[in-house]
C-alpha cells in the first residue's frame, strides 16, 4: 500500500548539466501518494534525466532530490521503488521465469513469481529465453521486474514503446490496478493519448523546466484555446477570405483546405471561440456544420511548448 499522507518524491531547485547542455534547470516538483502522473515534453526536455536523478542513477549539480523523506538510494534499498527504464539490457542466457524469480527473490518485499508473471501478462512466454523475445515482449518483462515486489512508487520511462495497441491496453489495465492498490505511478511517454486517458496529473517539461502542472483538463485550459470547425460552400455566397478569418477575435491558428467542388474546410484555433463565432456571422458568412470543441491534450501540449519556444526566442533576441 502507499504511504498515506506526505511526500513520495520531491525535487527542490534541482539542476543537472552535461557540458554546456542544461538537461534539468531549477526543477521544483512534489509527488504525493496514490497519484498517477504523466511526464511529457519534447525530445531534449529533460524527462529521462529527471527520472535518472529521481532514481539516484545520477547526482544533481545543485538542489536536492528526496524519496520518502530520504535519499533515492535509501528508498530503493528499502524496496520502495520499482523502475522500468529505456536504458540497460536484460540478462540474455536465462528464461523469463528465471529472471522474474530472481527479481522477486532479491526484492525486500518480493511477490510470488507466478503472480508477477500474471500481472505483466507474460505467463505464456515464461519458458522462453530472454534473448528470443520481441521488443514488445522485452518491455513487458521489464515491467514485470518493476513490479516484482510491493513498491510504493513505480517509475516508467516510455513503457509502451514497441507494444502493439492490444498489448498497450493490457499494460495500462495492469498499471491501473497498481494505482488502485495505492501506489504512486510516474511515467514518461510520447503517446499523449495515454497521458490523457491514464494520468490524473500531467507534468510538462521544456528545456529542463516545469512549464505546466495539472490535470489533463487543466493543461488543456492552460493552452487557452478551443477549435472552431466549419465548411464554407460557394453556393452560400461567402467567398473565402483568409485575412478576415485570421482577424477574427481570439484567432491564434488557421488551417484551410479546399475540395475539388470548391467547398472550403476551415479549422480555427481560438482563445475566444464565442466572440469568433459571433464575428463570423456578423461578417456575413454562413458556416455549415459549425463545431466548437476543446483542444485535445496533444494540441494543448504543442501550444504550450510552442509558446514557450517563442518566449525563449524573444528573450534571447532582447538580450543580444
Amino acid at each position: 500500500m502507499g504511504t498515506g499522507t506526505g511526500e513520495v518524491a520531491a525535487f527542490r531547485n534541482v539542476s543537472k548539466s552535461y557540458g554546456r547542455v542544461k538537461a534539468v534547470n531549477g526543477l521544483d516538483l512534489v509527488l504525493r501518494p496514490g497519484e498517477t502522473v504523466a511526464l511529457l515534453g519534447p525530445n531534449g526536455a529533460g524527462k529521462s534525466s529527471s527520472l535518472d536523478l529521481l532514481l539516484g542513477l545520477r547526482e544533481p549539480d545543485s538542489g536536492t532530490v528526496e524519496l520518502f523523506g530520504g535519499t533515492p538510494r535509501e528508498a530503493i534499498t528499502a524496496g520502495r521503488v520499482g523502475a522500468m527504464l529505456q536504458s540497460g539490457g536484460l540478462m540474455s542466457d536465462v528464461k523469463v521465469r528465471e529472471l522474474v524469480a530472481l527479481a522477486c527473490k532479491v526484492h525486500p518485499k518480493g511477490h510470488a513469481p507466478d503472480e508477477v508473471l500474471r500481472t505483466a501478462g507474460i505467463t505464456e512466454i515464461a519458458d522462453r529465453r530472454v534473448d528470443k523475445l520481441s521488443g514488445g515482449q522485452e518491455q513487458r518483462v521489464r515491467f514485470a521486474l518493476a513490479v516484482a515486489g510491493a513498491n510504493d512508487l513505480i517509475v516508467l520511462d516510455e513503457p509502451t514503446t514497441g507494444m502493439d495497441v492490444s498489448v498497450r491496453r493490457q499494460f495500462w489495465a495492469a498499471m491501473r490496478a497498481q494505482a488502485d492498490a495505492g501506489r504512486t505511478v510516474l511515467f514518461a511517454t510520447h503517446y499523449l493519448e495515454e497521458a490523457d486517458s491514464i494520468a490524473d496529473r500531467v507534468l510538462v517539461l521544456h528545456k529542463g523546466r516545469l512549464i505546466a502542472d495539472g490535470s489533463s483538463a487543466e493543461i488543456k485550459a492552460k493552452a487557452g484555446a478551443r477549435r472552431i470547425g466549419f465548411e464554407l460552400h460557394p453556393s452560400d455566397g461567402g467567398a473565402l477570405d483568409e485575412a478576415l478569418l485570421r482577424a477574427l477575435p481570439g484567432t491564434v491558428g488557421l488551417d484551410v483546405s479546399t475540395r475539388a467542388d470548391g467547398v472550403h474546410t476551415v479549422r480555427i484555433r481560438s482563445t475566444d471561440a464565442d466572440a469568433g463565432v459571433a464575428a463570423l456571422y456578423k461578417a456575413g458568412l454562413y458556416p455549415r456544420g459549425l463545431e466548437v470543441t476543446t483542444l485535445g491534450l496533444e494540441q494543448a501540449f504543442l501550444t504550450i511548448t510552442g509558446e514557450k519556444d517563442k518566449d525563449d526566442e524573444e528573450a534571447e533576441a532582447s538580450a543580444r
